[in-house]
């Protein structure tokens, strides 16, 4: 008998049909011999209706309410969840992130968990009850309710896992599993079988959205294996574990591509020591995540320094860039939201040559200027016009032979450029 905690994403819970076929999926597991607790999202695109109803009242909703909004739409979930399986003759119950001691921090709107206080889980488990838990959301110290960003039911699943000890995290989606690159740009893409955290992190933070970034994080800081996989078949998906001596270790696991950054530029900003940690300072204090940074070469004392930040965080963004602007004295400021991040990620990189050099060239080939790039020892970035990431994407897949039969082990002579 195994502990397994599911977590069940917005299409999969988008119809009454679909909830019916949820429950009748989360019974087979439990008359199986398993005991089951289900994370469930919003229905569908609840969450979206809900931010735009948001907005048809007030221009800029406070965050608070938002999440006191917002986190209606997983209750509903869960509820109509647990009338299916009642319905089918066994016993569950449902319980939101308050009810689950979910404790994060007090930052509404991407709050991060702090602990899981699972009591209640494990007596109901203990009961015979299969376990609905809302995902997405959570509680502060203080009964503050809080809502955990985009995918934040998958972190939600990860941490009850984790909490709870399961034997393993399976994150339903419309998808087979983790493919090498997003299947509607390349339909060559091919589904991997297992990776590491250390890559699906990369790939993750790079813009692939079948797993959120810290569900990613979470499971690795807590050693808890996820299983990727479809809720529409029962086809085995993609394992995310800790690498071992079994495991490929491909030179290019993936292409990912995000388009849900922009590009803000502060000009002509004072060549001194500390302007650096006064400009990130205030980007951290307004709660804004800042992905890649670049500044130029001092001219005249002058510099532009230009980094992207997601565009869910461009209202606090521009209010902090704002401030930065007149402390420092710079001249102004741009932001750019005609951009796309285009990524490799592979953990072979880091003892292979020539990954970089290729990867310029295939883009250069491609007709794709490249305005920033960013490595880490598995992970090149490069921030390209938004218009030309499809073009990236598929040139960098053919170009790694990623659309072969087999995943690329060489990178083709002539590339000896350290990456």
């Amino acid at each position: 008998m195994a502990l397994v905690v599911q977590k069940y994403g917005g299409t999969s819970v988008g119809t009454p049909e679909r909830i019916r076929a949820v429950a009748r999926r989360i019974i087979a597991r439990k008359r199986a011999g398993d005991d089951v607790v289900a994370v469930v999202s919003a229905m569908g695109h609840v969450t979206d209706e809900l931010v735009e109803l948001a907005h048809s009242v007030s221009a800029e909703p406070p965050e608070r309410e938002m999440d006191m909004l917002l986190a209606t739409g997983e209750q509903v979930s869960i509820a109509l969840l647990a009338m299916a399986i009642h319905a089918e003759g066994h016993d569950a119950v449902s319980f939101t992130g308050q009810q689950v001691g979910i404790v994060t921090d007090p930052v509404h709107g991407k709050a991060k968990i702090q602990k899981v206080q699972a009591d209640r889980v494990r007596e109901a488990l203990a009961d015979g009850k299969i376990v609905i838990v809302a995902g997405f959301q959570g509680v502060t110290e203080d009964g503050q309710i809080t809502t955990l960003g985009r995918g934040g039911s998958d972190t939600t699943a990860v941490a009850v896992a984790a909490g709870i000890g399961a034997d393993v995290c399976e994150i339903y989606t419309d998808v087979d599993g983790v493919f090498t690159a997003d299947p509607r740009i390349v339909p060559e893409a091919r589904k991997i079988d297992v990776i590491s955290y250390e890559e699906m992190l990369e790939l993750a933070a790079s813009g692939a959205g079948v797993l959120q970034l810290r569900s990613v994080e979470f499971a690795r800081n807590h050693g808890v294996v996820i299983h990727c996989r479809s809720s529409f078949n029962d086809e085995p998906g993609t394992i995310v574990k800790e690498a071992d001596e079994t495991m490929e270790q491909a030179i290019i696991s993936g292409v990912a591509h995000d388009t849900s950054e922009a590009k803000v530029t502060i000009r002509d900003v004072p060549d001194r020591p500390g302007v650096a940690a006064t400009v990130f300072t205030k980007m951290a204090e307004a709660h804004v995540n800042v992905d890649m940074i670049i500044q130029n070469v001092s001219e005249q004392g002058l510099t532009d320094i230009s980094f992207t930040v997601p565009k869910t965080d461009l209202v606090r963004a521009r209010r902090a860039v704002g401030e930065v602007v007149q402390e420092l004295g710079a001249r102004t400021w741009a932001l750019d939201e005609s951009i796309a991040k285009v990524s490799l990620v592979g953990a072979g990189m880091k003892t292979h040559p020539g990954v970089a050099a290729k990867m310029f060239s295939v883009l250069a080939d491609a007709g794709v200027n490249i305005d920033m790039i960013s490595t880490s020892s598995i992970r090149i970035s490069c921030v390209i016009e938004a218009d030309k990431v499809e073009q990236a994407v598929r040139a960098l897949h053919s170009g790694f032979g990623l659309d072969a039969e087999m995943i690329t082990t060489e990178v083709s002579p002539g590339c000896g450029e350290e990456s």
